[in-house]
Formats: structure tokens, C-alpha cells, sequence
């Protein structure tokens, strides 16, 4: 069973972009972006990829992002 943990700091964005951990990202208790990566994060933004043309840019604090761990 995959273990889920919520990212809240800058330490656990730069953990998960430097492990290359796979994300779920929530907006209004929606999943919007499911096992995708985190490239670049800001202040404001998290910018997420799942394939090779598909970015997606998230404002922090409007989404909920965790970590999927097997």
C-alpha cells in the first residue's frame, strides 16, 4: 500500500524534486494532476511535469500537494 504525505515547506518540495518522487495534486478536494514530477517550485508556484510536453503550473496556496511513496 503507497504511504501519502503532504508537502507543506520548501525542504519538502526540494526533498521530493530531488528524490524524483511522484505527486497527487488536490484543488477544492478535486485530484487535478495525479503521478507527476516536480521540475521547479517558487514562493507561489509549484510546476509540475507528467510527460515530455505536459507541464502544469499550480499555485500553492490553492492546491494540496503529496507525495506517493511505494
Amino acid at each position: 500500500m503507497p504511504i501519502t504525505r503532504e508537502l507543506l515547506t520548501d525542504a519538502d518540495f526540494q526533498e521530493a524534486a530531488d528524490l524524483k518522487l511522484r505527486i497527487r495534486v488536490f484543488r477544492d478536494d478535486h485530484l487535478i494532476d495525479a503521478s507527476t514530477l516536480i521540475i521547479r517550485f517558487t514562493g507561489e508556484t509549484v510546476i509540475t511535469q507528467s510527460g515530455v510536453s505536459d507541464l502544469s503550473y499550480h499555485p500553492r496556496r490553492e492546491c494540496q500537494f503529496y507525495e506517493i511513496r511505494k
